[in-house]
C-alpha cells in the first residue's frame, strides 16, 4: 500500500505541478537527508497518539516481470538478523514517534509469507512491549499462494496474524507465467480456501487486470469464478508497465501486447458492476468489500493518519515528538536491505530521507489520498488539518472546479468533496486542478535546511 500512496502522490504532483517550479534543495547528514519545511504547532487537532505500524520484508523467491517494487532475491538464510533488526527499528521509530497506541499492522513486500512466523511474533511482541496493540486489532499479512506460503498460514495465525491478503493476481495458468508468478491457479484457490477456513471474514484477495491478451469477456468469467471462492474483500489493480521491468521491454519489443485504455477502462465499469451485483460495496478506488470487511490499515492512510515505516525501503508519516519535532514528518527508509542492516546496527533505525511536511504538504497528501475514498473528503475530516479555510472556501470559488461539478465528476455539498462514480474512475484526470487550486489558495511557507548539530538553519523562499 505504501507503493500505491508514493505512487498516487507523485503521479498527482507531477501532472498539477509540470509547469511550475518548485525548488527543494536537500543535504544530507549522518546518513539521512532531512529537507525542512514551516513548522506547524504539536498540539494540532490531527496529530493524535495514535498510528499504524507498516513492516517490509524486501525478499522475493523470485521478481515477477511486471514488477520494479523494492524486492530483493535473498542470498542466503539472514532471517534471524533480518528479524533482530526489524525488532530494533521497530522500537526505535516507535520510541521516537512516542505514539501510545498501534491500531493496525501490515507486512507487506516483497514475500513476507516467506519470513518465518517467528519473526511475525518477535515483531508484534517489540510493538506491545512499546505501546498498547490492541488484542482486537488488525494485523494482516501479505501472502504468496505457494504451497509454501499456504502450509505457513496457520502458524501465522498462531503468530498474532489475523487477516491474510493473498496476491492472486489471475486465474489464467497463462498469464501467470508471463507476469513471473511462482504460483498456478489451483495453488491459489487452494490458499484461499485455508486462509478463509483460518480466518473467515478476514481474507482478501488481489486481482490484476489489463494483463497481455486480456479481453472484457475472458476478465468478466475469471472475476466470476474468482467470486464464487473469495472471502469479503477484493482489490483491484490495473496492470502498470513499469520501465526497466521485463514485462516492459516485451510489450516495447513487440513480443507482448497488453489491452488498450479504452479496453482496460471497460474492464474496471465491468468489474465494479459484477462486484456491486455479488454485494460488494466500493469504499476505494480499487477495493470492495462485504459485511464491512474494510481494510482498516488502508483506510489510516487514506484518512491521512500517523503511520510508522519499518524495513528496507519502507515510508512513514509521524511527528518525531521523541526528538522535540513538531511536524509530521515523510520518512523512507534505505532501500538496499544490507546497507540497511548496517544502519540499523549502528544507530537503531535505518532512516535515510526526512521531509517536513509542511502545512500545504499535509494538506495535499490529504486532497489526493482522501479522494481515492467513494465517500471523498468530508468537512470535519478537512477541518482537522485545515481549522482556517474550509472545502467551499478552498475549493468553491475555482473556475476549473466548477466545470468538474458541472460535469458531474466532481461533488461539494454539505457532506464534504467527491467524485462521482464516473469520476472516481478519472480520479488522475480530476486531482491536478484540485491540487492547483489547493497551492493557489494555501501559501507555502519558507523551508528551512537543517543540519544535524543545529549550528546552521538557512531559510530560502521557493522559486
Amino acid at each position: 500500500m505504501t507503493r500505491m500512496i508514493k505512487r498516487t502522490l507523485l503521479a498527482a504532483r507531477r501532472a498539477a505541478f509540470l509547469s511550475v517550479s518548485r525548488c527543494r534543495s536537500s543535504e544530507a547528514v549522518r546518513g539521512e537527508e532531512v529537507i525542512g519545511a514551516e513548522t506547524e504547532s504539536a498540539g494540532s487537532p490531527h496529530l493524535s497518539q495514535e498510528a499504524s505500524l507498516y513492516v517490509h520484508w524486501p525478499y522475493c523467491f523470485r521478481r515477477c516481470s511486471y514488477c520494479n517494487f523494492n524486492k530483493y532475491i535473498p542470498r542466503s538464510d539472514n532471517n534471524h538478523i533480518m528479524t533482530e533488526c526489524l525488532q530494533r527499528e521497530t522500537e526505535t521509530l516507535l520510541r521516537l514517534s512516542q505514539v501510545s497506541c498501534i491500531t493496525s499492522v501490515f507486512f507487506g513486500g516483497g514475500t513476507p509469507s516467506l519470513a518465518r512466523p517467528s519473526t511475525i511474533a518477535a515483531v508484534l511482541e517489540t510493538v506491545s512491549r512499546q505501546a498498547h496493540l490492541s488484542d482486537k486489532a488488525e494485523v494482516t499479512l501479505e501472502v504468496n499462494p505457494t504451497p509454501v506460503g499456504m502450509s505457513k498460514l496457520e502458524d501465522f495465525c498462531c503468530a498474532g496474524v489475523n487477516r491474510f491478503s493473498i496476491g492472486v493476481q489471475s486465474l489464467q495458468d497463462e498469464d501467470l507465467k508471463i507476469l513471473g508468478r511462482d504460483h498456478n491457479s489451483q495453488h491459489a484457490l487452494r490458499t484461499v480456501a485455508e486462509a478463509r477456513r483460518l480466518r473467515p471474514g478476514r481474507v482478501s484477495v488481489d486481482v490484476m487486470f489489463g494483463r497481455p491478451k486480456q479481453s472484457v469477456g475472458s476478465w468478466e468469467s475469471e472475476l466470476a469464478e474468482l467470486l464464487r471462492v473469495c472471502d469479503d474483500h477484493v482489490s483491484l489493480y490495473q496492470l502498470t508497465l513499469e520501465r526497466g521491468t521485463q514485462l516492459f521491454k516485451q510489450v516495447r519489443q513487440g513480443e507482448l501486447t497488453v489491452p488498450a485504455d479504452d479496453v482496460t477502462a471497460e474492464m474496471y465499469r465491468s468489474a465494479r458492476r459484477i462486484l456491486h451485483e455479488r454485494g460488494f460495496l466500493q469504499y476505494e478506488v480499487s477495493n470492495f468489500a462485504r459485511h464491512n470487511a474494510v481494510s482498516h490499515h488502508n483506510m489510516s492512510y487514506w484518512k491521512g493518519r500517523q503511520y510508522i515505516g519499518v524495513g528496507p525501503g519502507a515510508h512513514g508519516r509521524f511527528v518525531p515528538l521523541g526528538e522535540g519535532g513538531v511536524v509530521r514528518e515523510a520518512r523512507t527508509q534505505t532501500l538496499e536491505p544490507d546497507v540497511w542492516i548496517q544502519e540499523v546496527q549502528q544507530r537503531g533505525h535505518g532512516t535515510r530521507r526526512r521531509i517536513q511536511l509542511g502545512h500545504l504538504g499535509l494538506l495535499e497528501e490529504v486532497l489526493v489520498m482522501g479522494m481515492r475514498l467513494t465517500e471523498g473528503i468530508t468537512p470535519k475530516h478537512w477541518q482537522s488539518f485545515s481549522s482556517q479555510m474550509g472545502l467551499h472556501e478552498v475549493f468553491g470559488t475555482s473556475m476549473d472546479v466548477q466545470e468538474l461539478l458541472q460535469s458531474g465528476q466532481l461533488i461539494l455539498d454539505d457532506r464534504g468533496l467527491r467524485c462521482s462514480r464516473d469520476g472516481l474512475a478519472l480520479l488522475d484526470s480530476i486531482l491536478p486542478a484540485l491540487l492547483l487550486e489547493l497551492e493557489s489558495q494555501i501559501p507555502q511557507g519558507p523551508q528551512r535546511d537543517q543540519v544535524a548539530d543545529g549550528q546552521r538553519e538557512k531559510t530560502s523562499t521557493p522559486g
